[in-house]
């Protein structure tokens, strides 16, 4: 009697492995909501496992501890700004656009905004869990900045005395700070606008015609 074959063995753990990756995701939604509502260092797994229906014990199953998935929410974060802005485009306006587009979403999360804010801040200390991520996230933020601004001042669009390393490290500094005094005073700082003032002065760069993103939910492609 000719046996039949039975269903591949591959099929189950693909479900399984696509089951595993959504709740991840839903976790670090969590985790970065817990986080920026109550800090890091107040919100507690016990919270962020709530919030996805699990226990603790089964989130520790997918992020060992509380620095690992501070970790993941951070990664995360920065994949979704990096749907709007292109480093890797050989046109270094497309980053700046890009950069004023992302002005604009942070508008819409403040709490994501104070959390990077406090995080930045704390991370200063050699002994806080996020310290090896900042520094390797501003040293590939300059890197990638200073890209974009070379590539502009190949083409004659960096103004005279504007060096493209100066003007990467300036437009961070102005990028956080002024995200604190938006925090601070919403009603008096647009971040967007002041940012395009602000690259306006050294590149010659078009920002009008930017999308705009306001929805706390939304990315580029929902926006298109």
């Amino acid at each position: 009697m000719t046996q039949t074959s039975s269903p591949p063995r591959a099929r189950k753990p693909r479900g399984e492995y696509a089951k595993t990756g959504a709740k991840r995701m839903a976790i670090l939604d969590a985790a970065l909501e817990v986080f920026a509502e109550s800090g890091y260092r107040s919100g507690s797994l016990r919270d962020v496992a709530g919030k996805v229906g699990m226990s603790e014990a089964g989130l520790l199953h997918h992020f060992p501890n509380k620095s690992a998935l501070l970790a993941a929410v951070l990664d995360r974060r920065d994949q979704h700004s990096l749907e709007f802005v292109h480093f890797d485009d050989e046109d270094g306006a497309v980053a700046l656009r890009g950069l004023v587009e992302l002005a604009v979403y942070n508008a819409s999360v403040p709490g994501v905004v104070e959390l990077y804010c406090v995080l930045s801040a704390e991370a200063t200390a050699p002994d806080h869990p996020a310290h090896e991520y900042f520094i390797g996230r501003y040293d590939q933020t300059r890197a990638n900045l200073g890209h974009a601004f070379e590539t502009l001042e190949r083409d004659g669009r960096l103004m005279a005395g504007v060096t493209p390393q100066g003007a990467a490290v300036a437009t961070i500094a102005m990028m956080d700070g002024l995200q604190v005094q938006w925090l601070l005073d919403r009603d008096v700082i647009d971040m967007a606008e002041e940012l395009k003032g602000f690259l306006g002065a050294f590149v010659d760069v078009d920002f009008s015609d930017l999308r705009v993103i306001t929805d706390a939910g939304a990315s580029p492609a929902d926006s298109a």
